[in-house]
């Protein structure tokens, strides 16, 4: 079970010999959870340096369930410290621990930085007229930040295991008992074109909107390292450069940039050259290791690991990354999306209200009450709740004529179910069809977004 904050309020004041102040949850991700917080430091009896201010600071601990191995804090320390050697801005180390001992009540493994003034949401950033200078400036930033990464030597840092990215996706899936024919084919595209082995360096593996620390001026601090990995210079390039951290602007890098831009700047700064073709291999990469880590998160909620909406809500955004695999493949339908007709009304014993009417009742209280009234970590979580309830909603409505218009398509396929197409798939049967099949399984995801999140589609297809 996580510790709850006052547990960590109490855990980071004995560790850093002061008194925590105002910690605050900021975000939940993979496999940590970030939160905020001040450190007002233990007087002793007539102190010299009464009336300091504060300290302000950052807290990060391991989530339980998450994707982080045991110890890797220890990992995450030595790249901070390498990286900021090799002048990529990074904050400053405090502290970091693991398990039980004086650390405890902190979770698993934590690590306390100097917090940076700045901002992370990617909506504001990519929006606001404000961060206007910083997003024409962080393209050619990120191009150097990245180079400066990877001249840090991989068989520097203790711990930092070499990754294929092929080796993973498909065993994760099996073992949380997924089936997901999309990222099947996915994964067999990705086999059958796998570019040369690029040069070998350290690679962030998580270097996207997001996980950049944003000033008025530009790029501040590189956050978020424990995903990190001894790999091919590509990946990184590639991951930032993915559907997903773009959050719905239209800039193919992070939703601020252009990729030629972002190529010319890595190389203009050391990187070397890497050809776009070899970018859009990763890209589809990212976009199915990307839908993975959804899985696996909402895994660690179903397992009751790490029991959260969070965590829930975003088993449902796998399709979002199955979606953007079939447009990056090329083979994702246009036009508009059928308008499923409502399901009917079935007669029951329950009366009114219906559950759909239960379901609308709690999302407009989380929406009115909850999200107006609250603050910090509830009102984020009260959003994610709303959200969740709205998907549940149009699945009430809809879902029936959509779970009848995917098996129509799978019969077509000559497939009764997911789980015999996924298996034809990873056995190699449909290789010389993957067109047709990826076709299908796009239409799929599309129909699953209408239930999901429909103002993720394109306008045209929504």
């Amino acid at each position: 079970m996580a510790p709850t904050s006052e547990e960590a309020a109490a855990a980071l004041g004995r560790q850093l010999g002061g008194t925590v102040e105002h910690l605050r949850r900021l975000s939940g991700g993979a496999s940590r959870i970030t939160s905020s917080f001040d450190l007002a430091p233990d007087l002793a009896p007539d102190p010299p340096a009464s009336g300091a201010a504060p300290r302000r600071l950052i807290l990060q601990q391991d989530r339980a369930g998450g994707i982080a191995p045991a110890g890797r804090v220890h990992t995450e320390a030595a790249l901070l410290r390498a990286a900021d050697a090799a002048g990529v801005p990074v904050p400053g180390i405090v502290a970091l621990g693991e398990g039980d001992g004086p650390g405890e009540g902190l979770g698993t493994g934590w690590l306390v930085v100097e917090r940076i003034e700045g901002e992370t949401i990617p909506r504001k950033i990519l929006r606001d007229p404000e961060w206007a200078a910083a997003r024409a400036a962080l393209t050619a930033q990120c191009g150097q930040a990245l180079a400066a990464i990877h001249t840090i030597d991989p068989e520097t840092i203790p711990g930092l295991a070499p990754s294929d990215p092929l080796r993973n996706p498909l065993p994760f899936l099996d073992a949380l008992g997924e089936v997901r024919p999309a990222l099947e084919l996915g994964v067999r595209w990705l086999g059958a074109n796998r570019p040369p082995d690029g040069r070998r360096v350290t690679v962030h593996g998580d270097f996207r909107t997001g996980n950049l620390l944003i000033g008025p001026d530009g790029l501040r601090a590189v956050l978020d390292w424990e995903l990190a990995h001894g790999g091919d210079a590509a990946e990184d390039i590639g991951w930032l450069s993915a559907p997903p951290w773009r959050f719905g602007a239209s800039g193919p890098v992070g939703g601020f940039g252009e990729l030629d831009q972002l190529l010319a700047a890595y190389a203009a700064a050391g990187g070397g050259d890497i050809e776009p073709e070899v970018v859009r291999w990763w890209q589809v990469y990212a976009t199915v290791k990307w839908a993975t880590i959804c899985v696996m998160q909402a895994s660690a909620h179903l397992s009751g690991a790490s029991r959260s909406v969070e965590l829930a809500a975003i088993g449902r955004r796998v399709c979002e990354s199955e979606w953007d695999l079939f447009v990056l493949l090329g083979v994702a339908p246009k036009g508009d999306a059928p308008d499923y007709e409502p399901a009917a009304a079935v007669t029951s014993p329950f009366g009114r209200p219906t559950a759909a009417e239960l379901v609308e009742a709690v999302r407009e209280y989380l929406e009115h009450g909850v999200m107006e009234t609250g603050a910090g970590g509830a009102r984020f979580e009260a959003r994610i709740a709303r959200n969740a309830l709205a998907t549940v909603e149009r699945q009430l409505r809809i879902g029936p004529a959509i779970a009848g218009a995917h098996a129509r398509r799978l019969a077509v396929l000559g497939f009764t179910n997911d789980a015999a197409l996924a298996a034809s798939l990873r056995a190699g049967d449909l290789d010389a069809d993957w067109q047709v099949v990826g076709a299908s399984l796009a239409a799929s995801a599309r129909d699953q977004l209408l239930v999901a999140n429909p103002g993720y589609l394109p306008a045209a297809n929504a």
